[in-house]
């Protein structure tokens, strides 16, 4: 049995996400990065299996039986918005910082757990299973990601989903509502009374969208927010709409089921409410969790995250950590820190190596 050194495995993952960032990896379109993250794990003597784009693989002496830990993050990246001045896809280091697009949200997590699942691999005396899973069309909540991959994987017990958060545990993570939403009225002409205009109907909906507040507030996630994006109405400036759409994103908590969101939402709104999806939904874990009491004794934070990943599509307690930064996730000339990363696979291995042997 051979345990790579965490300096060997600083190496491998730093120089593995030079190689994720140069690979362009929109969602849907994972393909090439899919086959970097096969044949560097192939390279170690890894059994891998693969999804659509999704790919994953168990540690060398899986028991069935045993409980099961997921090691989970994404390898897609959003669009390089307009704002960069570096190519999005030349892996630059410059002040110990690594440039490039999706080095920061996921591609550090992804390559830390890499390597710590590398670590523990071939060992044979772990009390618990080790599955990996590098999972696609994270940005977009796709069906051919993890709401793909979570029906073919191992079955597992809890997960640790790795995404940009100073290595802090987030022991809990708000669930997301994008409700598409129509007020109607009548149109006419602009100089004459008699019309409905939809944009007023709409106007006194977004106003209850900006005041209202949710009277149960979650003790690990806090309140609800609402905020309206969008909104598109009229075609010419003389004519009266009869029609205004508007866009709310919802962030939920464990306080309220969504359906209970939306009917709240039904009941103080006269727009038509179409919500696009109600499978992303709040996620958490026991505070007395293993990974948890084990994390704060070794004097890692815990936090309530408000931003949304794969963990909400888990159906088993998680843990949403990694190495970086969610403030620099989908900015121009996003980075990551070297450091970072040789930080973020020391603490996972630690924190593991005290997890993986209780039995």
């Amino acid at each position: 049995m051979m345990i790579q050194t965490s300096t060997s495995l600083h190496t491998e993952a730093i120089e593995l996400l030079k190689q994720l960032i140069a690979t362009p990896s929109l969602s849907k379109e994972e393909d090439d990065t899919a086959e970097v993250i096969i044949d560097f794990l192939e390279s170690h003597g890894v059994t891998t299996h693969r999804l659509h784009n999704n790919i994953w693989a168990t540690n060398k002496h899986f028991e069935p039986g045993k409980p099961t830990l997921l090691l989970n993050s994404h390898h897609d990246t959003v669009k390089p918005n307009d704002g960069y001045t570096r190519d999005p896809h030349s892996p630059e280091v410059e002040d110990g910082k690594l440039f490039g697009l999706g080095s920061n949200d996921a591609g550090g997590p992804l390559v830390s757990l890499m390597a710590t699942f590398l670590h523990f691999h071939d060992r044979e005396d772990l009390a618990w299973n080790v599955v990996f899973c590098a999972s696609a069309e994270e940005e977009i909540s796709g069906d051919n990601g993890m709401r793909a991959a979570r029906d073919v994987l191992p079955e597992f017990d809890c997960a640790i989903v790795g995404e940009p958060t100073q290595m802090k545990m987030a022991i809990a993570e708000k669930g997301l509502l994008i409700l598409d939403c129509t007020a109607r009225g009548t149109s006419g002409h602009a100089a004459h009374d008699g019309a409905d205009n939809a944009i007023y109907k709409a106007m006194k909906d977004i106003e209850w969208f900006r005041t209202f507040g949710f009277s149960q507030v979650s003790e690990s996630l806090g309140p609800i927010k609402m905020t309206v994006t969008i909104i598109n109405a009229g075609s010419q400036h003389n004519v009266v709409p009869d029609r205004c759409t508007f866009t709310v994103d919802v962030r939920t908590t464990d306080a309220y089921s969504l359906e209970d969101v939306l009917q709240i939402i039904d009941d103080h709104t006269e727009s038509e409410i179409a919500p696009r999806s109600v499978q992303l939904r709040p996620s958490s874990i026991p505070t007395d969790h293993p990974l948890v009491t084990t994390g704060k004794a070794m004097g890692i934070e815990t936090y309530g995250s408000p931003t949304l990943s794969d963990q909400s599509l888990l159906p088993v307690p998680s843990l949403k950590m990694g190495p970086g930064d969610s403030n620099r996730s989908h900015t121009a000339d996003e980075f990551i820190k070297l450091s970072e990363i040789e930080e973020g696979i020391d603490t996972y291995i630690e924190l593991l190596s005290k997890v993986l042997t209780i039995s």
